[in-house]
């Protein structure tokens, strides 16, 4: 079994800290997601490493946003397509498990978990969705320090979005970025693999505390039931609900055809 090791991450938020005014652990608790792990496989002697990452929940409106690095030498890439490593929207749910396992053994895994109520004060703070994950991805590419690292990119401008990511980074490290990087590099199919199944994880948790039901997609009718019914509760949105989200705005407001609305997008 591999090692796990417990970082915090040097991107944390710092304005999130105990001794910070603002800081409210009841409402955003400071190590609720913000941590990395890392997975160190039978063999640590790596000579060329490669590393791709991917994320998981940048679009939800419940649960958090799921950003994986997986590392793995150079001259062992191949065996990850031998393997079964794909696009994992590709695979069904089982599969994704089974690989994920698979690639535990493989490589060197750094999983960061964002959650909710931390991305809403990043929004409050003028951070976006593009620049908080690329500050997450340059913390895990500062922390496997690989040689190449090939980043699936949430802008429709990947060399804008990589040569951003490059700018936090301590060391030269070559950097390639593309949209739909899962389906062009398997190592980062791995990482969006690992990333689909520790986020589904995360929110069979939220199901289990909050009987939360649904994808935590805003166009999921189950997830949009759920919000509907906690908000005619009249309890206050728990902290896995990004109340940023348009989808909370509209419930907020009490307007009607909701549905509609993100039928449209």
């Amino acid at each position: 079994m591999p090692r796990l090791v417990d970082i915090k991450s040097e991107y944390a938020d710092t304005d999130y800290h105990s001794n910070n005014k603002k800081y409210n652990p009841h409402l955003c608790p400071y190590n609720l997601f913000d941590y990395k792990y890392h997975f160190y496989p039978k063999k640590t002697i790596i000579l060329m490493k490669v590393l791709g990452i991917d994320e998981a929940g940048r679009g939800a409106v419940v649960g958090p946003l799921v950003i994986v690095g997986f590392a793995i030498e150079a001259d062992r890439e191949p065996f990850l397509k031998r393997a079964g490593v794909r696009d994992s929207k590709l695979l069904s749910p089982r599969q994704r498990e089974q690989l994920a396992q698979q690639l535990e053994g493989m490589g060197e895994i750094v999983i960061q978990k964002v959650g909710a109520c931390k991305i809403d004060n990043y929004r409050k703070a003028g951070i976006n969705l593009n620049q908080l994950e690329a500050m997450k991805m340059a913390d895990i590419i500062n922390f496997v320090q690989p040689d190449t690292v090939y980043l699936d990119s949430p802008d429709p401008r990947p060399d804008k979005f990589g040569l951003f990511v490059k700018k936090m980074l301590k060391h030269d490290i070559k950097v390639f970025a593309a949209n739909f990087a899962e389906s062009k590099w398997p190592v980062v199919a791995a990482a969006s693999i690992i990333a689909k199944v520790n986020r589904d994880k995360e929110i069979e948790k939220l199901k289990q505390k909050y009987g939360f039901k649904g994808s935590g997609y805003p166009a999921d009718p189950d997830t949009e039931a759920w919000l509907r019914a906690w908000k005619a509760s009249g309890k206050r949105w728990p902290e896995c609900v990004r109340q940023s989200w348009e989808t909370i705005r509209q419930l907020e407001k009490g307007q009607r055809g909701l549905l509609r609305w993100l039928r449209k997008k």
